[in-house]
């Protein structure tokens, strides 16, 4: 399990409803060697329940970040992005647009909702590997990323 330089395990939660890139991603992760808690749901709707804690959700783990694709059903990335940040209790989570789309506009836009960054999304799985180990890198070695707390006992940020 891959911790952070503070020792604590990481939890990702990744955003994607294409079968393909979700396998991809765990593959990238696991040829990367990185461990964590991956969490996957598949749309807008169940990104912010789990975000959220909701339903079948209610025990969900708050994620370290989130990797966050733009075309989603239900709901799409940019209004998930938007409710992320716009809530006290989760606007703290680094979001990672991963995403397909080169388009200025949707790299502008997602910057100005606040994303942390913004990857082009590799069609293959070398190019894959080399960017998740980039995440790796940075945002689980070098990074110090916000404890979000699950219970109301808990301090909040």
């Amino acid at each position: 399990m891959v911790q952070s330089k503070f020792g604590d395990s990481i939890n990702v939660l990744l955003v994607e409803d294409n079968p393909g890139d979700i396998r991809l991603t765990e593959e990238a992760f696991k040829e990367a060697n990185l461990e964590c808690n991956l969490n996957v749901v598949e749309d807008g709707v169940e990104a912010l329940a789990f975000l959220n804690q909701k339903g079948q959700y209610k025990d969900a783990p708050k994620p370290d970040f989130i990797l966050l694709d733009l075309n989603l059903p239900k709901k799409d990335g940019r209004q998930v992005l938007k409710e992320i940040k716009e809530s006290s209790a989760l606007k703290y989570i680094p979001v990672i647009i991963l995403s397909t789309s080169k388009s200025e506009d949707d790299i502008i836009r997602t910057y100005n909702l606040h994303a942390n960054c913004y990857i082009s999304k590799p069609v293959d799985l070398d190019n894959f590997i080399e960017v998740v180990q980039n995440i790796k890198s940075f945002w689980f070695t070098i990074v110090a990323l916000p404890k979000v707390k699950n219970s109301d006992n808990e301090q909040n940020l």
